[in-house]
Protein backbone atom coordinates (compact mmCIF):
# COMPACT_ATOMS: atom_id res chain seq x y z
CA UNK A 1 0.00 0.00 0.00
CA UNK A 2 1.27 3.49 -0.88
CA UNK A 3 2.29 5.82 1.96
CA UNK A 4 -0.38 8.26 0.76
CA UNK A 5 -3.09 5.62 1.15
CA UNK A 6 -1.81 4.53 4.55
CA UNK A 7 -1.88 8.11 5.82
CA UNK A 8 -5.38 8.68 4.42
CA UNK A 9 -6.70 5.43 5.94
CA UNK A 10 -5.10 6.18 9.32
CA UNK A 11 -6.69 9.64 9.45
CA UNK A 12 -10.09 8.18 8.54
CA UNK A 13 -9.89 5.39 11.14
CA UNK A 14 -8.86 7.88 13.82
CA UNK A 15 -11.81 10.10 12.92
CA UNK A 16 -14.21 7.12 13.04
CA UNK A 17 -12.92 6.22 16.48
CA UNK A 18 -13.50 9.76 17.69
CA UNK A 19 -9.92 10.93 18.11
CA UNK A 20 -9.79 10.13 21.83
CA UNK A 21 -11.40 13.08 23.75
CA UNK A 22 -14.25 13.37 26.16
CA UNK A 23 -16.65 14.43 23.39
CA UNK A 24 -15.67 12.12 20.56
CA UNK A 25 -14.89 13.95 17.37
CA UNK A 26 -16.56 17.21 18.36
CA UNK A 27 -14.94 20.55 17.65
CA UNK A 28 -13.54 22.55 20.54
CA UNK A 29 -16.24 25.07 19.68
CA UNK A 30 -19.09 22.58 19.50
CA UNK A 31 -21.19 24.38 22.10
CA UNK A 32 -20.91 27.62 20.17
CA UNK A 33 -21.87 25.87 16.94
CA UNK A 34 -25.00 24.49 18.64
CA UNK A 35 -25.80 27.43 20.91
CA UNK A 36 -29.51 27.99 21.51
CA UNK A 37 -31.01 31.33 20.54
CA UNK A 38 -33.06 33.04 23.24
CA UNK A 39 -36.69 31.94 23.12
CA UNK A 40 -37.76 35.49 22.20
CA UNK A 41 -35.72 35.12 19.01
CA UNK A 42 -37.89 32.16 18.02
CA UNK A 43 -41.04 34.26 17.64
CA UNK A 44 -41.26 33.95 13.86
CA UNK A 45 -40.81 30.17 13.98
CA UNK A 46 -43.34 29.91 16.80
CA UNK A 47 -45.86 31.80 14.68
CA UNK A 48 -45.35 29.81 11.48
CA UNK A 49 -44.59 26.25 12.62
CA UNK A 50 -47.30 23.73 11.77
CA UNK A 51 -48.97 22.55 14.98
CA UNK A 52 -49.39 18.92 13.95
CA UNK A 53 -49.23 16.40 16.80
CA UNK A 54 -47.97 13.51 14.68
CA UNK A 55 -45.14 15.54 13.17
CA UNK A 56 -44.05 17.36 16.33
CA UNK A 57 -44.47 14.58 18.91
CA UNK A 58 -44.15 11.28 17.03
CA UNK A 59 -42.11 11.62 13.84
CA UNK A 60 -39.41 14.13 14.84
CA UNK A 61 -36.97 12.46 17.30
CA UNK A 62 -36.19 15.55 19.41
CA UNK A 63 -39.85 16.57 19.38
CA UNK A 64 -40.82 13.10 20.57
CA UNK A 65 -38.17 13.13 23.32
CA UNK A 66 -39.25 16.55 24.63
CA UNK A 67 -42.95 15.65 24.54
CA UNK A 68 -42.16 12.54 26.58
CA UNK A 69 -40.16 14.63 29.06
CA UNK A 70 -43.19 16.89 29.43
CA UNK A 71 -45.54 13.94 29.91
CA UNK A 72 -43.28 12.49 32.59
CA UNK A 73 -43.99 15.56 34.74
CA UNK A 74 -47.71 14.67 34.72
CA UNK A 75 -48.54 11.34 36.47
CA UNK A 76 -51.58 10.62 34.27
CA UNK A 77 -49.66 11.30 31.06
CA UNK A 78 -46.61 9.36 32.24
CA UNK A 79 -48.75 6.24 32.35
CA UNK A 80 -49.70 6.80 28.70
CA UNK A 81 -46.07 7.20 27.63
CA UNK A 82 -45.06 4.07 29.57
CA UNK A 83 -47.78 2.12 27.78
CA UNK A 84 -46.62 3.31 24.35
CA UNK A 85 -43.01 2.45 25.16
CA UNK A 86 -43.84 -1.02 26.45
CA UNK A 87 -46.04 -1.84 23.45
CA UNK A 88 -43.15 -0.74 21.21
CA UNK A 89 -40.96 -3.21 23.05
CA UNK A 90 -43.62 -5.92 22.84
CA UNK A 91 -43.59 -5.75 19.04
CA UNK A 92 -39.94 -6.81 18.84
CA UNK A 93 -39.54 -9.33 21.67
CA UNK A 94 -38.77 -13.00 20.86
CA UNK A 95 -41.87 -15.06 19.95
CA UNK A 96 -41.60 -17.28 23.06
CA UNK A 97 -42.12 -14.24 25.35
CA UNK A 98 -44.84 -12.66 23.28
CA UNK A 99 -47.95 -13.95 25.10
CA UNK A 100 -46.69 -13.56 28.67
CA UNK A 101 -45.50 -10.00 28.09
CA UNK A 102 -48.73 -9.18 26.26
CA UNK A 103 -50.83 -10.34 29.24
CA UNK A 104 -48.62 -8.33 31.58
CA UNK A 105 -49.24 -5.13 29.55
CA UNK A 106 -53.00 -5.77 29.41
CA UNK A 107 -53.35 -6.23 33.16
CA UNK A 108 -51.04 -3.29 33.93
CA UNK A 109 -52.41 -0.59 31.61
CA UNK A 110 -55.77 -1.44 30.04
CA UNK A 111 -57.89 -0.13 32.87
CA UNK A 112 -57.30 3.59 32.33
CA UNK A 113 -59.99 6.05 31.27
CA UNK A 114 -57.95 7.15 28.27
CA UNK A 115 -58.40 3.73 26.64
CA UNK A 116 -61.99 2.47 26.12
CA UNK A 117 -62.96 -0.68 28.06
CA UNK A 118 -63.67 -2.76 24.94
CA UNK A 119 -59.98 -2.59 23.93
CA UNK A 120 -59.04 -4.91 26.79
CA UNK A 121 -61.32 -7.66 25.44
CA UNK A 122 -60.09 -7.10 21.85
CA UNK A 123 -56.45 -7.36 22.93
CA UNK A 124 -57.07 -10.55 24.91
CA UNK A 125 -58.84 -12.08 21.91
CA UNK A 126 -55.99 -11.12 19.57
CA UNK A 127 -53.49 -12.54 22.04
CA UNK A 128 -55.23 -15.91 22.06
CA UNK A 129 -55.38 -15.96 18.25
CA UNK A 130 -51.65 -15.02 17.90
CA UNK A 131 -52.47 -11.85 15.95
CA UNK A 132 -49.13 -10.28 16.80
CA UNK A 133 -48.82 -7.40 14.37
CA UNK A 134 -52.04 -5.66 15.40
CA UNK A 135 -52.36 -6.66 19.06
CA UNK A 136 -52.21 -3.15 20.56
CA UNK A 137 -52.70 -1.08 17.40
CA UNK A 138 -56.25 0.06 18.29
CA UNK A 139 -55.18 0.93 21.83
CA UNK A 140 -52.22 2.93 20.60
CA UNK A 141 -54.40 4.78 18.12
CA UNK A 142 -56.91 5.67 20.86
CA UNK A 143 -54.11 6.84 23.13
CA UNK A 144 -52.53 9.04 20.46
CA UNK A 145 -55.94 10.58 19.78
CA UNK A 146 -56.22 11.42 23.48
CA UNK A 147 -52.66 12.85 23.66
CA UNK A 148 -53.24 14.96 20.53
CA UNK A 149 -56.06 16.79 22.32
CA UNK A 150 -55.72 18.77 25.54
CA UNK A 151 -52.30 17.29 26.53
CA UNK A 152 -50.82 18.52 23.22
CA UNK A 153 -52.35 21.98 23.73
CA UNK A 154 -50.90 22.19 27.24
CA UNK A 155 -47.51 20.99 26.00
CA UNK A 156 -47.34 23.91 23.57
CA UNK A 157 -47.51 26.30 26.54
CA UNK A 158 -44.67 24.58 28.39
CA UNK A 159 -40.92 25.20 28.50
CA UNK A 160 -40.41 21.85 26.79
CA UNK A 161 -42.10 23.10 23.62
CA UNK A 162 -40.08 26.31 23.87
CA UNK A 163 -36.93 24.21 24.00
CA UNK A 164 -38.13 22.34 20.91
CA UNK A 165 -38.41 25.68 19.11
CA UNK A 166 -34.83 26.44 20.10
CA UNK A 167 -33.65 23.09 18.70
CA UNK A 168 -35.51 23.80 15.45
CA UNK A 169 -33.72 27.15 15.18
CA UNK A 170 -30.35 25.44 15.65
CA UNK A 171 -31.39 22.86 13.05
CA UNK A 172 -31.87 25.75 10.60
CA UNK A 173 -28.41 27.27 11.09
CA UNK A 174 -26.60 27.69 7.73
CA UNK A 175 -24.60 24.70 6.48
CA UNK A 176 -21.35 25.24 4.58
CA UNK A 177 -18.19 23.30 3.78
CA UNK A 178 -16.78 24.62 7.09
CA UNK A 179 -19.47 22.65 8.94
CA UNK A 180 -17.45 19.49 8.20
CA UNK A 181 -13.95 18.06 8.23
CA UNK A 182 -13.11 16.15 5.08
CA UNK A 183 -11.14 12.89 4.88
CA UNK A 184 -10.13 10.47 2.15
CA UNK A 185 -11.96 9.80 -1.09
CA UNK A 186 -14.15 6.69 -0.86
CA UNK A 187 -15.11 6.41 -4.52
CA UNK A 188 -16.63 8.17 -7.50
CA UNK A 189 -20.19 9.14 -8.31
CA UNK A 190 -21.61 10.11 -11.66
CA UNK A 191 -20.75 13.80 -11.29
CA UNK A 192 -17.88 13.89 -8.81
CA UNK A 193 -16.04 12.22 -5.97
CA UNK A 194 -17.43 10.77 -2.75
CA UNK A 195 -15.37 11.40 0.37
CA UNK A 196 -15.67 10.73 4.09
CA UNK A 197 -16.51 13.73 6.26
CA UNK A 198 -17.26 14.50 9.90
CA UNK A 199 -19.72 17.02 11.34
CA UNK A 200 -17.70 19.43 13.46
CA UNK A 201 -20.53 20.10 15.91
CA UNK A 202 -21.33 16.47 16.82
CA UNK A 203 -18.42 14.35 15.55
CA UNK A 204 -20.73 12.11 13.50
CA UNK A 205 -19.20 10.60 10.37
CA UNK A 206 -20.87 10.91 6.96
CA UNK A 207 -20.15 10.43 3.28
CA UNK A 208 -20.14 13.57 1.14
CA UNK A 209 -21.25 13.04 -2.45
CA UNK A 210 -20.08 15.96 -4.57
CA UNK A 211 -21.85 16.90 -7.78
CA UNK A 212 -19.61 19.22 -9.80
CA UNK A 213 -21.65 22.17 -11.07
CA UNK A 214 -19.93 22.40 -14.45
CA UNK A 215 -20.21 18.65 -15.04
CA UNK A 216 -23.94 18.73 -14.25
CA UNK A 217 -24.46 21.67 -16.60
CA UNK A 218 -22.42 20.06 -19.39
CA UNK A 219 -24.51 16.87 -19.22
CA UNK A 220 -27.76 18.83 -18.74
CA UNK A 221 -28.41 16.74 -15.65
CA UNK A 222 -29.95 19.38 -13.36
CA UNK A 223 -33.30 17.54 -13.20
CA UNK A 224 -31.56 14.21 -12.52
CA UNK A 225 -29.49 15.66 -9.67
CA UNK A 226 -32.43 17.48 -8.10
CA UNK A 227 -34.59 14.34 -8.46
CA UNK A 228 -32.13 12.25 -6.42
CA UNK A 229 -31.95 14.92 -3.73
CA UNK A 230 -35.73 15.23 -3.47
CA UNK A 231 -36.20 11.46 -3.25
CA UNK A 232 -33.57 11.21 -0.49
CA UNK A 233 -35.46 13.92 1.40
CA UNK A 234 -38.68 11.94 1.02
CA UNK A 235 -37.51 8.59 2.42
CA UNK A 236 -36.56 7.71 5.99
CA UNK A 237 -35.65 4.05 6.44
CA UNK A 238 -32.87 2.18 8.21
CA UNK A 239 -32.48 0.22 4.94
CA UNK A 240 -31.95 3.20 2.62
CA UNK A 241 -29.13 5.73 2.93
CA UNK A 242 -30.35 8.94 4.57
CA UNK A 243 -29.70 12.49 3.44
CA UNK A 244 -28.56 14.56 6.41
CA UNK A 245 -27.45 17.81 4.75
CA UNK A 246 -27.47 19.49 1.34
CA UNK A 247 -25.27 22.51 0.66
CA UNK A 248 -23.22 24.11 -2.08
CA UNK A 249 -19.66 25.33 -2.56
CA UNK A 250 -18.32 27.47 -5.35
CA UNK A 251 -17.53 24.38 -7.44
CA UNK A 252 -20.00 21.70 -6.34
CA UNK A 253 -23.36 20.71 -4.90
CA UNK A 254 -22.91 18.43 -1.91
CA UNK A 255 -25.12 15.67 -0.53
CA UNK A 256 -24.08 14.55 2.97
CA UNK A 257 -25.27 10.96 3.38
CA UNK A 258 -25.10 8.02 5.76
CA UNK A 259 -21.54 6.68 5.71
CA UNK A 260 -21.27 2.95 5.08
CA UNK A 261 -17.87 1.79 6.33
CA UNK A 262 -18.36 -1.90 5.53
CA UNK A 263 -17.96 -1.65 1.75
CA UNK A 264 -20.41 -2.72 -0.95
CA UNK A 265 -22.06 -6.10 -1.37
CA UNK A 266 -20.15 -6.86 -4.58
CA UNK A 267 -16.89 -6.73 -2.61
CA UNK A 268 -18.27 -9.20 -0.06
CA UNK A 269 -19.64 -11.57 -2.71
CA UNK A 270 -16.44 -11.81 -4.75
CA UNK A 271 -13.50 -10.66 -2.60
CA UNK A 272 -14.14 -12.03 0.91
CA UNK A 273 -12.91 -15.62 0.65
CA UNK A 274 -14.67 -18.12 -1.61
CA UNK A 275 -17.02 -16.32 -4.05
CA UNK A 276 -20.66 -16.37 -3.04
CA UNK A 277 -22.46 -16.23 0.32
CA UNK A 278 -24.05 -18.93 2.46
CA UNK A 279 -27.83 -19.24 2.60
CA UNK A 280 -28.26 -17.59 6.03
CA UNK A 281 -26.29 -14.53 4.89
CA UNK A 282 -28.25 -14.36 1.63
CA UNK A 283 -31.53 -14.51 3.57
CA UNK A 284 -30.47 -11.71 5.92
CA UNK A 285 -29.28 -9.31 3.22
CA UNK A 286 -32.21 -10.13 0.93
CA UNK A 287 -34.68 -9.46 3.77
CA UNK A 288 -33.11 -6.06 4.49
CA UNK A 289 -33.12 -5.12 0.79
CA UNK A 290 -36.77 -6.24 0.65
CA UNK A 291 -37.63 -3.90 3.56
CA UNK A 292 -35.75 -1.05 1.87
CA UNK A 293 -37.59 -1.55 -1.42
CA UNK A 294 -40.90 -1.78 0.43
CA UNK A 295 -40.24 1.58 2.11
CA UNK A 296 -39.41 3.16 -1.25
CA UNK A 297 -42.56 1.73 -2.81
CA UNK A 298 -44.69 3.03 0.08
CA UNK A 299 -43.38 6.47 -0.83
CA UNK A 300 -44.22 5.86 -4.52
CA UNK A 301 -40.55 5.57 -5.47
CA UNK A 302 -39.37 2.97 -8.03
CA UNK A 303 -35.67 2.25 -7.50
CA UNK A 304 -34.73 0.74 -10.91
CA UNK A 305 -31.03 0.07 -10.30
CA UNK A 306 -30.74 -2.81 -7.83
CA UNK A 307 -27.29 -4.44 -7.99
CA UNK A 308 -24.60 -5.45 -5.46
CA UNK A 309 -22.53 -2.28 -6.05
CA UNK A 310 -25.45 -0.20 -4.75
CA UNK A 311 -25.94 -2.22 -1.56
CA UNK A 312 -23.63 -0.99 1.21
CA UNK A 313 -22.75 -2.33 4.68
CA UNK A 314 -22.52 -0.09 7.75
CA UNK A 315 -20.22 -0.42 10.78
CA UNK A 316 -22.42 -3.10 12.34
CA UNK A 317 -22.97 -5.20 9.20
CA UNK A 318 -26.47 -3.99 8.33
CA UNK A 319 -27.11 -3.00 4.73
CA UNK A 320 -28.65 0.04 3.05
CA UNK A 321 -29.70 0.75 -0.52
CA UNK A 322 -27.69 3.63 -2.00
CA UNK A 323 -27.42 5.68 -5.21
CA UNK A 324 -30.98 6.75 -6.01
CA UNK A 325 -29.93 8.66 -9.13
CA UNK A 326 -32.07 6.50 -11.45
CA UNK A 327 -35.07 6.32 -9.11
CA UNK A 328 -38.35 7.94 -10.04
CA UNK A 329 -41.44 9.09 -8.14
CA UNK A 330 -44.77 8.04 -9.62
CA UNK A 331 -48.34 8.62 -8.54
CA UNK A 332 -50.09 5.72 -6.84
CA UNK A 333 -51.48 3.29 -9.41
CA UNK A 334 -49.51 4.79 -12.30
CA UNK A 335 -46.99 3.02 -14.54
CA UNK A 336 -43.91 4.33 -16.34
CA UNK A 337 -41.66 3.30 -19.20
CA UNK A 338 -38.00 3.80 -20.04
CA UNK A 339 -34.85 1.71 -20.54
CA UNK A 340 -33.20 2.63 -17.25
CA UNK A 341 -30.83 0.49 -15.19
CA UNK A 342 -27.72 -1.69 -15.53
CA UNK A 343 -27.35 -4.39 -18.20
CA UNK A 344 -27.92 -7.84 -16.74
CA UNK A 345 -30.18 -6.54 -13.96
CA UNK A 346 -32.96 -4.91 -16.01
CA UNK A 347 -36.32 -6.68 -16.15
CA UNK A 348 -37.71 -7.90 -19.51
CA UNK A 349 -40.39 -5.19 -19.53
CA UNK A 350 -37.69 -2.52 -19.04
CA UNK A 351 -35.56 -3.92 -21.86
CA UNK A 352 -38.62 -4.08 -24.10
CA UNK A 353 -39.48 -0.44 -23.31
CA UNK A 354 -42.88 -1.44 -21.96
CA UNK A 355 -44.81 0.09 -19.07
CA UNK A 356 -43.91 -1.10 -15.56
CA UNK A 357 -43.99 -0.17 -11.86
CA UNK A 358 -42.66 -2.08 -8.81
CA UNK A 359 -42.27 -5.22 -10.95
CA UNK A 360 -38.85 -3.97 -12.13
CA UNK A 361 -37.56 -3.85 -8.53
CA UNK A 362 -38.82 -7.35 -7.68
CA UNK A 363 -36.97 -8.66 -10.75
CA UNK A 364 -33.85 -6.91 -9.41
CA UNK A 365 -34.31 -8.63 -6.04
CA UNK A 366 -34.42 -11.99 -7.82
CA UNK A 367 -31.16 -11.16 -9.64
CA UNK A 368 -29.57 -10.13 -6.32
CA UNK A 369 -30.54 -13.35 -4.49
CA UNK A 370 -29.27 -15.38 -7.44
CA UNK A 371 -25.94 -13.53 -7.59
CA UNK A 372 -25.34 -13.69 -3.83
CA UNK A 373 -25.86 -17.45 -3.99
CA UNK A 374 -24.06 -18.34 -7.24
CA UNK A 375 -21.50 -15.49 -7.43
CA UNK A 376 -22.69 -14.89 -11.00
CA UNK A 377 -25.54 -13.14 -12.77
CA UNK A 378 -28.55 -15.24 -13.80
CA UNK A 379 -27.86 -14.74 -17.51
CA UNK A 380 -24.08 -14.29 -17.65
CA UNK A 381 -21.17 -16.33 -16.33
CA UNK A 382 -18.81 -14.90 -13.74
CA UNK A 383 -16.00 -14.00 -16.15
CA UNK A 384 -18.03 -14.03 -19.36
CA UNK A 385 -17.77 -10.98 -21.62
CA UNK A 386 -20.97 -10.24 -23.52
CA UNK A 387 -22.20 -7.45 -25.76
CA UNK A 388 -25.18 -5.65 -24.24
CA UNK A 389 -27.52 -6.72 -27.03
CA UNK A 390 -26.61 -10.39 -26.49
CA UNK A 391 -27.11 -10.07 -22.74
CA UNK A 392 -30.52 -8.43 -23.23
CA UNK A 393 -31.48 -11.21 -25.64
CA UNK A 394 -30.63 -13.85 -23.03
CA UNK A 395 -32.75 -12.07 -20.44
CA UNK A 396 -35.70 -12.03 -22.81
CA UNK A 397 -35.40 -15.53 -24.27
CA UNK A 398 -33.40 -17.93 -22.06
CA UNK A 399 -33.96 -19.57 -18.69
CA UNK A 400 -31.49 -19.23 -15.82
CA UNK A 401 -29.55 -22.29 -14.60
CA UNK A 402 -29.49 -23.40 -10.96
CA UNK A 403 -26.47 -25.21 -9.55
CA UNK A 404 -25.91 -27.26 -6.40
CA UNK A 405 -25.62 -24.17 -4.20
CA UNK A 406 -29.35 -23.48 -4.61
CA UNK A 407 -31.61 -25.11 -2.03
CA UNK A 408 -35.20 -25.88 -3.05
CA UNK A 409 -36.68 -22.70 -1.52
CA UNK A 410 -33.81 -20.50 -2.82
CA UNK A 411 -34.41 -21.80 -6.33
CA UNK A 412 -38.16 -21.37 -5.97
CA UNK A 413 -38.01 -17.71 -4.86
CA UNK A 414 -35.53 -16.88 -7.64
CA UNK A 415 -37.80 -18.48 -10.24
CA UNK A 416 -40.82 -16.65 -8.82
CA UNK A 417 -39.05 -13.26 -8.84
CA UNK A 418 -37.47 -13.84 -12.26
CA UNK A 419 -40.73 -14.69 -14.01
CA UNK A 420 -40.54 -12.98 -17.39
CA UNK A 421 -44.20 -12.00 -17.31
CA UNK A 422 -44.57 -9.30 -14.61
CA UNK A 423 -48.19 -10.32 -13.99
CA UNK A 424 -46.93 -13.75 -12.85
CA UNK A 425 -43.98 -12.39 -10.87
CA UNK A 426 -43.91 -12.77 -7.07
CA UNK A 427 -44.84 -9.48 -5.39
CA UNK A 428 -46.84 -8.15 -8.35
CA UNK A 429 -50.25 -9.54 -7.38
CA UNK A 430 -52.72 -8.17 -4.83
CA UNK A 431 -50.65 -9.52 -1.90
CA UNK A 432 -47.70 -7.34 -2.88
CA UNK A 433 -44.66 -7.40 -0.61
CA UNK A 434 -46.48 -9.61 1.92
CA UNK A 435 -46.40 -12.48 -0.59
CA UNK A 436 -42.61 -12.21 -0.76
CA UNK A 437 -42.22 -12.05 3.04
CA UNK A 438 -44.42 -15.13 3.39
CA UNK A 439 -42.36 -17.19 0.93
CA UNK A 440 -40.70 -20.29 2.51
CA UNK A 441 -37.28 -18.76 1.76
CA UNK A 442 -37.95 -16.25 4.57
CA UNK A 443 -39.71 -18.64 6.96
CA UNK A 444 -37.03 -18.19 9.66
CA UNK A 445 -36.98 -14.40 9.36
CA UNK A 446 -38.66 -12.26 12.02
CA UNK A 447 -39.30 -9.13 9.96
CA UNK A 448 -40.55 -7.09 12.91
CA UNK A 449 -37.29 -7.60 14.81
CA UNK A 450 -35.32 -7.05 11.60
CA UNK A 451 -37.04 -3.72 10.97
CA UNK A 452 -36.28 -2.67 14.55
CA UNK A 453 -32.57 -3.35 14.02
CA UNK A 454 -32.48 -6.02 16.72
CA UNK A 455 -31.39 -9.07 14.71
CA UNK A 456 -27.63 -9.58 14.65
CA UNK A 457 -26.10 -9.47 11.15
CA UNK A 458 -24.10 -12.47 9.87
CA UNK A 459 -20.94 -10.40 9.36
CA UNK A 460 -19.55 -7.40 11.25
CA UNK A 461 -16.86 -5.36 9.47
CA UNK A 462 -13.51 -4.83 11.15
CA UNK A 463 -13.66 -1.28 12.63
CA UNK A 464 -9.98 -0.73 11.84
CA UNK A 465 -10.26 -1.76 8.20
CA UNK A 466 -11.11 0.44 5.21
CA UNK A 467 -13.30 -1.49 2.76
CA UNK A 468 -12.63 0.50 -0.40
CA UNK A 469 -9.96 1.04 -3.02
CA UNK A 470 -6.67 2.69 -2.15
CA UNK A 471 -6.74 6.44 -2.70
CA UNK A 472 -4.12 6.20 -5.47
CA UNK A 473 -6.22 3.62 -7.35
CA UNK A 474 -9.33 5.81 -7.61
CA UNK A 475 -9.31 7.62 -10.94
CA UNK A 476 -9.65 11.38 -10.81
CA UNK A 477 -12.22 13.29 -12.82
CA UNK A 478 -10.97 15.30 -15.75
CA UNK A 479 -11.42 19.06 -15.76
CA UNK A 480 -14.61 20.27 -17.41
CA UNK A 481 -13.77 22.85 -20.06
CA UNK A 482 -15.90 25.25 -22.06
CA UNK A 483 -18.67 25.54 -19.44
CA UNK A 484 -19.38 28.78 -17.59
CA UNK A 485 -21.75 29.20 -14.66
CA UNK A 486 -24.03 32.23 -14.63
CA UNK A 487 -26.93 33.80 -12.74
CA UNK A 488 -29.43 31.60 -14.59
CA UNK A 489 -28.08 28.61 -12.66
CA UNK A 490 -28.77 30.19 -9.26
CA UNK A 491 -32.41 29.12 -9.10
CA UNK A 492 -31.38 25.47 -9.39
CA UNK A 493 -28.67 25.89 -6.73
CA UNK A 494 -31.17 27.53 -4.37
CA UNK A 495 -33.52 24.54 -4.64
CA UNK A 496 -30.61 22.24 -3.88
CA UNK A 497 -29.02 24.16 -1.01
CA UNK A 498 -31.52 23.44 1.79
CA UNK A 499 -29.17 22.76 4.73
CA UNK A 500 -30.08 20.25 7.45
CA UNK A 501 -32.74 17.55 7.04
CA UNK A 502 -34.97 17.51 10.14
CA UNK A 503 -35.17 13.84 11.14
CA UNK A 504 -31.57 12.78 10.29
CA UNK A 505 -30.19 15.91 11.99
CA UNK A 506 -32.24 15.30 15.13
CA UNK A 507 -31.15 11.66 15.18
CA UNK A 508 -27.55 12.86 14.92
CA UNK A 509 -28.01 15.10 17.97
CA UNK A 510 -29.47 12.23 20.00
CA UNK A 511 -27.03 9.52 18.86
CA UNK A 512 -23.96 11.65 19.57
CA UNK A 513 -25.40 12.74 22.96
CA UNK A 514 -25.37 16.42 22.01
CA UNK A 515 -29.07 16.45 22.92
CA UNK A 516 -28.32 14.98 26.34
CA UNK A 517 -25.46 17.40 27.01
CA UNK A 518 -27.29 20.56 25.91
CA UNK A 519 -30.91 19.87 26.85
CA UNK A 520 -30.53 21.23 30.39
CA UNK A 521 -33.29 22.92 32.38
CA UNK A 522 -33.18 24.89 35.62
CA UNK A 523 -33.35 23.36 39.13
CA UNK A 524 -36.68 21.80 40.12
CA UNK A 525 -38.06 22.01 36.59
CA UNK A 526 -37.60 25.76 36.19
CA UNK A 527 -36.72 27.70 33.05
CA UNK A 528 -33.12 28.56 32.24
CA UNK A 529 -32.36 32.22 31.31
CA UNK A 530 -32.51 31.43 27.59
CA UNK A 531 -36.10 30.22 28.10
CA UNK A 532 -37.19 33.19 30.20
CA UNK A 533 -39.64 35.16 28.06
CA UNK A 534 -39.50 38.18 30.39
CA UNK A 535 -35.90 38.91 29.38
CA UNK A 536 -35.54 41.40 26.54
CA UNK A 537 -32.68 40.48 24.28
CA UNK A 538 -30.80 43.33 22.62
CA UNK A 539 -28.26 41.16 20.86
CA UNK A 540 -28.01 37.57 19.71
CA UNK A 541 -27.01 34.98 22.33
CA UNK A 542 -23.85 34.17 20.36
CA UNK A 543 -22.57 37.77 20.36
CA UNK A 544 -23.70 38.18 23.97
CA UNK A 545 -21.72 35.11 25.05
CA UNK A 546 -18.71 36.32 23.08
CA UNK A 547 -18.76 39.77 24.69
CA UNK A 548 -19.09 38.20 28.14
CA UNK A 549 -16.03 36.04 27.50
CA UNK A 550 -14.10 39.11 26.33
CA UNK A 551 -15.10 41.03 29.45
CA UNK A 552 -14.06 38.16 31.70
CA UNK A 553 -10.81 37.79 29.81
CA UNK A 554 -9.95 41.52 30.02
CA UNK A 555 -10.70 41.66 33.76
CA UNK A 556 -8.20 38.93 34.58
CA UNK A 557 -4.53 39.94 35.12
CA UNK A 558 -2.13 38.27 32.72
CA UNK A 559 0.24 35.61 34.02
CA UNK A 560 3.29 37.69 33.07
CA UNK A 561 1.89 40.61 35.11
CA UNK A 562 1.36 38.33 38.11
CA UNK A 563 4.95 37.15 37.93
CA UNK A 564 6.45 40.62 37.78
CA UNK A 565 3.67 42.31 39.80
CA UNK A 566 3.02 44.94 37.18
CA UNK A 567 -0.72 45.17 37.55
CA UNK A 568 -0.57 48.78 38.80
CA UNK A 569 2.12 50.02 36.43
CA UNK A 570 1.08 52.22 33.57
CA UNK A 571 2.40 50.85 30.29
CA UNK A 572 1.99 52.78 27.03
CA UNK A 573 -0.42 51.00 24.72
CA UNK A 574 1.14 49.64 21.54
CA UNK A 575 -1.33 49.60 18.65
CA UNK A 576 -1.68 46.23 16.99
CA UNK A 577 -3.19 45.38 13.71
CA UNK A 578 -6.34 43.37 14.27
CA UNK A 579 -7.22 40.64 11.78
CA UNK A 580 -10.63 40.82 10.24
CA UNK A 581 -13.40 38.76 11.80
CA UNK A 582 -13.75 36.74 8.62
CA UNK A 583 -10.08 35.79 8.61
CA UNK A 584 -10.13 35.01 12.33
CA UNK A 585 -13.15 32.70 11.98
CA UNK A 586 -11.57 30.97 9.01
CA UNK A 587 -8.34 30.38 10.91
CA UNK A 588 -10.25 28.95 13.84
CA UNK A 589 -12.28 26.59 11.68
CA UNK A 590 -9.44 25.39 9.49
CA UNK A 591 -6.45 25.35 11.87
CA UNK A 592 -7.63 24.97 15.46
CA UNK A 593 -10.79 23.00 14.86
CA UNK A 594 -9.26 19.61 13.86
CA UNK A 595 -8.00 19.23 17.46
CA UNK A 596 -10.53 17.35 19.54
CA UNK A 597 -12.13 18.32 22.83
CA UNK A 598 -9.98 17.04 25.68
CA UNK A 599 -11.33 19.04 28.60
Amino acid sequence: MEIESMAANTALIRAREGGGGKHKGRSRRWKELLQFPHINECAELERTIERDYNSLCVEQPIGKALFQLYCETKPDLKCCIDFLNETDEHEVIPPEKWKSYGNEIISKYLNTEEIPDNHQDICKENLEQDISYSLFSDCRKALHEYLSGQPFKDYQKSMYFDRFLQWKMVERYPVTRNSFREYRILGKGGFGEVCACQARASGKMYACKKLEKKRIKKQKAEILALNEKQILEKVNSRFVVSLAYAYETKEALCLVLTIMNGGDLKFHIYKMGFPGLNKETVQFYAAQVLCGLDHLHQNNVIYRDLKPENILLDDNGHIRISDLGLSVIIKEGEVIRGRVGTAGYMAPEVIGDKYYNVSADWWGLGCLIYEMTAAALPFRGRSEQLHRKELDKRVLETTENYGVRFTADTKDICQALLAKNPEQRLGCSAGGVTDIKNHPFFKEMNFRRLEAGILAPPFVPNPRAVYCQDVVDIDQFSTVKGINLDVNDEDFYTKFNTGSMAIPWQNEMIETECFKDLNIFGPNGTRTPDLDRSIQIGQSPKSHAKSMRQQQSSSKPRLIDKIFKRQNHTVPAVPKSKPSRKNTDELRMNLLDPAYETL
